[in-house]
């Protein structure tokens, strides 16, 4: 058992630190909501390793890998809500562009406009109410972020059972197993919201934020739109 944790744990870190929709969501969420929801978001995207880890345990993704038809159904389901908080992250860029854009013109007629184009002592805008997610809508954003993508149960489907000794009660290793996943995803995506907090005077100035979020609100569309074609062919 100590060496099929010790190789899964290796594996899961490979697994963990590659960039894919769970990265870009926490950055999102961190960079719009702050630190405590980026921190709910980590801890709903750990929440949906045990969802798929107590299904591959009861047989259900070996149904869904042999169900083209589920599997698509729920692909596609992925594919778009990923598409929709890249859609969410652009329109807030977009939002803040054009407010940046009133503010400046609004200083300019007022004759406070500083050198370098910024008004002194200005306060950085804040993220609007439809921007901002309270912890709770963190916590599911990242749950189904999780749960929507059957890549997570078809993996955990061929890798689990590779680290479960032959004599080794299926579920309580699998759940253990996935365990060791969530607690190296909390880790790694929990680094990355406190490390972003730490660094929020430069992440909250309006440009950068504006350009994060048209990275983010780019990179969730082009996974959705790599999972909706992956889907129809």
């Amino acid at each position: 058992m100590f060496s099929s944790l010790l190789g899964f744990t290796a594996v899961a870190v490979l697994l963990t630190v590659s960039p894919g929709p769970d990265f870009a969501v926490v950055l999102r969420t961190s960079l719009g909501s702050g630190r405590r929801p980026a921190l709910c978001s980590a801890l709903g995207i750990a929440a949906g390793c045990f969802v798929w880890g107590l299904a591959g345990a009861a047989g259900l993704t070996a149904m869904l890998s042999a169900s083209r038809a589920a599997y698509d159904a729920l692909r596609i389901a992925g594919a778009l809500y990923l598409m929709w908080l890249g859609f969410r992250a652009l329109r807030s860029a977009r939002r803040s562009a054009k407010a940046a854009r009133e503010a400046k013109a609004s200083r300019t007629e007022a004759g406070s406009i500083e050198a370098d184009g910024t008004e002194a002592g200005a306060p950085v805008p804040e993220p609007g109410p439809a921007d901002r997610q309270s912890p709770l809508q963190a916590f599911r954003t990242g749950l189904l972020t999780n749960v929507l993508n059957p890549k997570v149960g078809v993996v955990y489907m061929s890798l689990l059972p590779q680290f479960i000794p032959h004599d080794a009660p299926v579920v309580t290793t699998t759940l253990l197993l996935v365990a060791v996943h969530a607690v190296l995803g909390l880790i790694w995506l929990g680094g990355i919201a406190l490390a972003v907090h730490r660094a929020r005077a430069f992440f909250q100035r309006p440009r950068v934020r504006r350009r994060m979020d048209q990275a983010t609100g780019g990179v969730l569309l082009a996974l959705g739109a790599a999972v909706g074609v992956e889907t129809a062919r």
